[in-house]
């Protein structure tokens, strides 16, 4: 960070934008010493309410260098979502822990072994930020050290989020089978490792890795379980690779997503016997289209209820209730999302999702417009009437055929809902463009 950038936040926060003022922190965030920006940061938190931030950040200006004023910074930044200035901080923390002793110093023995902490606190925080490969690499070089609950299982997740499935199956299968109060976390990989599998096993001689850095369908069933219907047809040579930054959302997107919904259905054998709604007005009207273009009847959305899809516009607008009730599957329980935010990702996973978007705008709800109020049954009818064309987009995405789609889910379908519906933090190894 240039003493030109700290300025600027600084001035930010005494404006009364501490939001701004992250920002710019975020932006050159690794460019000076951590003891340098404390005092920013203990500010930022005080007035935020942190008393953990604010002592650790004060301590760290007290004592620039010392290897665990940085390492209980780095701490509390992780812990109140900051991991990015953590990075920094943590691996100087690392450094110094490194440094050979002198002097005294010399003759203790397991001073070696304070380095544990800092790396399994500094993996967290590249997960946290999504830098996977990092944070993988970081403990393959310090293996020796790590034990197996986290830091070997730390591993294992990290290789599969940077994309190396076969590498990730190998360190998860060193693991121990009991994982006490990791069990969790072991299983929710196993089950992504098995999916992985699944999707490997798709491939045919001479076709490319199905697990390829921009196979984007395929690494979202991988780390989520959920089948994504459409890809994004326009920015893929800038980096967009099927997903969406921004999109205002149209009648015949909505319309598009459900004709793919009902082709998912078909590919798999799936047989709903009706179509549930959720309350709110975006999800009841995508749940009426959808059970008239099905053929199938309707009914307010009762947990447990089998055969049924259950439709949400957006489960991002959903309260946690709803979504604890969704986390489990009731037997043939399908649950379709349209609009899935992939940077800020709803408490439980889709298993079908219509689009993956940073920020999305209803058809209703346009950009600079007045909001429709109308009914959700009008709102269906609408959606219903829409022409579900694919749009052809910029021309240069590849291809996605219907035919591709069925595929993919017919090859699948055997590890398809099974398991909770389980939330995944990271866009993982395809990488896309987003808003800062």
């Amino acid at each position: 960070m240039t003493t030109t950038s700290l300025d600027t936040a600084w001035s930010l926060v005494e404006s009364g934008d501490p939001g701004a003022a992250m920002r710019e922190l975020r932006s050159v965030a690794r460019d000076l010493p951590a003891a340098q920006v404390a005092p920013l940061v203990e500010r930022l938190a005080a007035d935020g309410g942190f008393d953990d931030l604010v002592e650790a950040a004060r301590a760290l200006a007290a004592k620039p260098t010392h290897p665990g004023a940085l390492y209980q910074y780095g701490y509390a930044c992780v812990g109140r979502g900051a991991a990015f200035l953590a990075v920094p901080a943590l691996t100087e923390a690392l450094r110094a822990a490194d440094a050979p002793p002198r002097g005294l110093l010399a003759k203790v023995r397991g001073r070696t072994d304070q380095r544990l902490p800092i790396i399994a606190e500094l993996a967290i925080a590249l997960e946290d930020e999504e830098r996977h490969a990092e944070a993988a690499g970081l403990l393959r070089d310090h293996d020796a050290l790590l034990r197996d609950w986290p830091e070997r299982y730390l591993l294992a997740y990290n290789t599969l989020m940077a994309g190396d499935a076969t590498a990730a199956r190998t360190a998860f299968d060193r693991l121990p089978a009991e994982a006490g109060q990791w069990q969790p976390a072991a299983d929710r990989l196993r089950r992504s490792l098995d999916r992985a599998a699944s999707v490997a096993a798709t491939a045919q001689p001479g076709d490319p890795d199905p697990l390829h850095h921009q196979a984007l369908r395929a690494w979202h069933f991988t780390l989520t379980g959920g089948l994504l219907t459409s890809l994004s047809p326009y920015g893929w040579d800038a980096g967009m690779t099927g997903r969406y930054a921004f999109l205002q959302d149209s009648y015949a997107l909505c319309r598009q997503g459900l004709e793919r919904l009902r082709l998912i259905l078909e590919a798999t054998g799936t047989r709903p016997q009706s179509v549930s709604l959720l309350p709110g007005r975006a999800d009841r009207a995508l749940g009426l289209a959808a059970a008239d273009l099905f053929g199938l009847p309707a009914q307010p959305y009762r947990p447990g209820t089998a055969n049924t899809v259950v439709v949400a516009y957006d489960l991002s607008e959903a309260d946690g209730d709803l979504l604890s009730l969704l986390n489990e599957r009731a037997p043939g329980e399908v649950l379709y999302e349209h609009a899935t935010c992939w940077t800020e990702t709803p408490g439980v996973t889709a298993d079908v999702c219509g689009v993956l978007g940073q920020t999305v705008l209803a058809p209703w709800e346009p950009l600079g417009g007045e909001p429709d109020e109308r009914t959700a049954e009008e709102l269906a009818a609408d959606i219903r009437t829409a022409d579900p064309t694919p749009d052809p987009g910029d021309g240069e995405t590849p291809a996605d055929p219907d035919e591709a789609l069925a595929a993919f889910a017919r090859a699948v379908a055997p590890r398809w809902l099974t398991g909770p519906r389980d939330r995944c933090r990271s866009a993982g190894p395809v990488r896309s463009s987003r808003f800062a």
